[in-house]
């Protein structure tokens, strides 16, 4: 850890520079880009019946959208006010008024009709609700009675058939901590969070390479950095307040490269609103893309290191930081012979990159005196996403590029308050303040007073494929217990994951809203429990952003929503009703006794407790980890890791295809139409020589389809990586196959291949069907016979 402090805002310059703009037409007219001032004007439109309301949430709380951390309109990257237009869409589920009775109550196939986004706007859930088997409505029930039927069936199964998931839906570390507590209270390792979908592999890679889990840097690191790199983000999309920082980056000479297969619109160039020169005239973020094909980063990356290998043969120094590596890393030698078998045809052939271009990037790190690389699903949502994330990291040691001002790794993160959901425990694999390790379950024991389960909890995919195993199995899952998330649409093979939650016997959604997956059936019932904002807890809470700044965010004067309660306080509830007589171990009165706790539990936490007020905020670990190189590994070093190419099962006649976001917060659609490149929700998007080697034409319908799903849609023309495809998510999860996991982060597989055919040739063969539907077959007949 380090010990240099942030040391806060800085300014913009004042004198604009018309070298960045993007056209001298005032707001880009007539150009594809977002439409800040409309979408404003829409957003107050819809917060109309609470306005003041939405001005405090606005100007006092912490931003429940993305983990950029900004708390009021301020943060502590630059002065002035930020604000973008994703904060502005969560806005409404904070301010909405409660669902009406008769739409709660309404027939179930009639809720069914609506998609997510139709029910996210019915409002917010007033009262605790069931739906027991068969029946075709949901009952009003009170807390007593929900909370003792759902305390009954923890005592009547076995802890290893009780699973937690808990989504970033605002979600604060007081919620995080209290809902790993009591899990253990009860007896189950089976708790995940939403991280396990996004960024489980990065903390993973950077945990075994440099023993970290989290960002090394501060988003003041890109500002001045010779590079900054975007591996697999479109922080201007997921993280739109993420330009400002990337405009203060160009005005000091910073050099932005985008690594991705689709040559982003949204990172070309963007207008900014909080800037007037680029509200006015945009600003050009990018100076280079780097379209590798999807899955070939790591190839792409071992290019780079051969590069530098070579280079050092023949000026030694020209390209490795030796005082670095030789004070700060171990591994050298078994990376440099692992790189330097591979042929660059092969390099080449993977990642789709010329040797040329690999050359030029290589050369360009190499001259560089600082980096920054960012990265985010495009490298962690893999099967690999792991290795992906390790080999990244290789590039930052052999160059240096680590504890030290302008210098990083940073996995940016998509949900507000997500990057403390681990380090409070919500994790299998890990504990408040650590890992699961002898050493930190005996430290957590202590501060917590009672046992905890030894046996090793499952991810949150394999939680659900418990689900059917056999009756009697100890590990079927019985009982399944999520605060907010939607993982039918979330997860890949959206059929396999409604046939698991289908097969579960009583399920708990606690949420503020409803969405299509708490409209599946279970086998005895289903328990909604309505749940506050992070804005209406008393006493306040706090968030944790992507650089490891602890907010704290203060309870807002404001209407309240029926009976909806603080989260923390249903867990404590629920658990003193399993374990009466040991309720004083996991008994809280209120949020501060919670951060006492955390700052003993989690040492990096330490300070927590002193977060009592709007503005108080302090960042663990110091501005940079690993400071001076020093890693908090075993040897005190970071590790040179080979990573071997990936398999990537292409045949010369299939697609790579992977995922992006449109105009979304996570599953949460705002617009059909996605306002960087005009497409609609079911176009993929395809290069046009590809497209007219087919014989497609841009709008024709086109099947995707290979032995796990089938997808109809439109083609769209785009920069794409020639071979590769992209279809918008959670609509293009059906091509997905289920039960694929990155070894070592259990991160699901979200790329696959597919055959690509026009709509009218696929549909016109006889007897053809979607490979979805035998395969969705033969699981119904599989799980008949059990």
């Amino acid at each position: 850890m380090g010990k240099t402090k942030h040391t806060g805002p800085i300014s913009l310059p004042k004198i604009p520079d018309p070298t960045l703009w993007v056209t001298p037409v005032p707001f880009g007219l007539g150009k594809v880009k977002p439409h800040h001032v409309r979408d404003t004007l829409k957003v107050i439109w819809e917060n109309r019946d609470n306005l003041p309301y939405a001005f405090r949430i606005l100007t006092q709380g912490v931003c429940d959208g993305c983990a950029l951390g900004v708390s009021g309109l301020y943060d502590q990257t630059l002065t002035g006010p930020h604000l973008c237009t994703t904060r502005l869409q969560v806005l409404r589920l904070n301010t909405m008024p409660a669902m009406r009775e008769e739409v709660i109550h309404a027939d179930i196939e009639d809720l069914r009709q609506m998609d997510s986004t139709s029910l996210r706007k019915l409002g917010r859930i007033p009262y605790p609700l069931i739906r027991r088997r068969g029946e075709r409505t949901f009952s009003r029930i009170s807390w007593d009675e929900a909370l003792d039927f759902i305390a009954e069936k923890i005592k009547n199964i076995d802890p290893k058939q009780l699973a937690f998931y808990l989504t970033s839906r605002g979600i604060p570390n007081e919620t995080y901590y209290v809902a790993a507590k009591v899990a253990r209270f009860l007896g189950t390792n089976n708790i995940d969070n939403a991280s396990r979908i996004c960024h489980s592999s990065s903390k993973i890679a950077l945990k075994r390479s440099l023993g970290i889990g989290a960002s090394s840097c501060n988003y003041k690191d890109w500002i001045g950095t010779d590079v900054l790199v975007f591996w697999g983000s479109v922080a201007a999309n997921n993280q739109p307040v993420s330009t400002k920082y990337m405009y203060a980056a160009k005005r000091k000479g910073t050099k932005i490269i985008v690594i991705n297969p689709y040559h982003e619109p949204a990172m070309e160039k963007y207008w900014i609103p909080s800037i007037p020169e680029s509200a006015l005239f945009g600003t050009k973020i990018a100076d280079d893309f780097y379209q590798v094909n999807i899955g070939g980063d790591i190839a792409f990356m071992n290019g780079v290191m051969k590069r530098w290998f070579e280079m050092e043969q023949q000026v030694p120094g020209s390209a490795i930081n030796h005082s670095f590596v030789r004070e700060h890393t171990d591994g050298l030698e078994e990376l440099r012979s692992h790189v330097m078998k591979y042929d660059w045809e092969t390099l080449e052939t993977h990642s789709g990159i010329s040797r040329e271009r690999m050359c030029e990037f290589a050369e360009l790190l190499a001259k560089a005196n600082s980096a920054v690389f960012v990265w985010s699903m495009g490298l962690t949502q893999h099967r690999f996403g792991t290795d992906n994330v390790s080999q990244v990291v290789n590039l930052a040691l052999l160059r240096g590029f680590l504890g030290r001002e302008h210098c990083g790794l940073m996995p940016i993160r998509g949900h507000s308050g997500v990057q403390g959901a681990g380090e409070m425990g919500v994790d299998p694999y890990s504990l408040p303040g650590g890992d699961f390790k002898e050493k930190d379950i005996e430290r957590i024991e202590r501060v917590w007073g009672f046992t905890l389960p030894k046996w090793q909890g499952d991810i949150v995919g394999v939680s659900l494929e418990n689900a059917l195993l056999p009756e009697g199995h100890e590990r079927k899952l019985k009982l399944f217990y999520t605060s907010g998330g939607n993982l039918l649409e979330t997860m890949p093979h959206p059929d396999f994951i409604k046939l698991c939650l289908e097969s579960i016997d009583i399920r708990v959604h606690q949420d503020i809203i409803l969405n299509t997956s708490t409209l599946v059936d279970a086998k005895e019932a289903v328990i909604v429990l309505p749940a506050m904002t992070r804005y209406e807890i008393p006493g306040g809470v706090t968030s944790t952003s992507t650089e490891r700044m602890v907010y704290y965010s203060p309870e807002i004067e404001g209407p309240r929503i029926g009976e909806a309660r603080p989260e923390w306080q249903i867990y404590i509830d629920l658990a003193a009703r399993v374990k009466p007589e040991q309720k004083h171990l996991i008994w809280f009165n209120d949020t501060q006794e919670i951060r006492d706790e955390i700052a003993k539990a989690a040492p990096n936490y330490d300070g927590i407790q002193h977060l009592k007020k709007k503005g108080d905020v302090f960042q663990w670990g110091g501005a940079w980890l690993c400071e001076g190189g020093i890693c908090p590994t075993e040897n005190g070093r970071g590790h040179l890791i080979p990573i071997e190419l990936p398999e990537l099962r292409k045949a010369k006649s299939h697609f790579y295809v992977t995922t992006r976001r449109g105009k979304q917060f996570n599953s949460m659609i705002y617009s059909e139409i996605d306002p960087f490149n005009h497409a609609e929700r079911f176009d993929v998007l395809i290069h046009p020589q590809d497209a007219e080697t087919l014989d497609i034409i841009e709008g024709e319908a086109i099947v995707l389809h290979n032995e796990f799903g089938c997808f109809q849609g439109r083609a769209k023309f785009a920069n794409v990586k020639s071979g590769n495809l992209e279809v918008y998510w959670p609509e293009g999860n059906i091509l997905f196959q289920k039960g694929i996991y990155d070894p070592d982060a259990g991160m699901p597989e979200y790329n696959t291949t597919v055959i690509l055919e026009k709509a009218e040739a696929y549909h016109a063969r006889k007897g053809t069907q979607c490979f979805r539907e035998s395969s969705w077959r033969q699981e119904n007949e599989y799980h008949m016979k059990d």
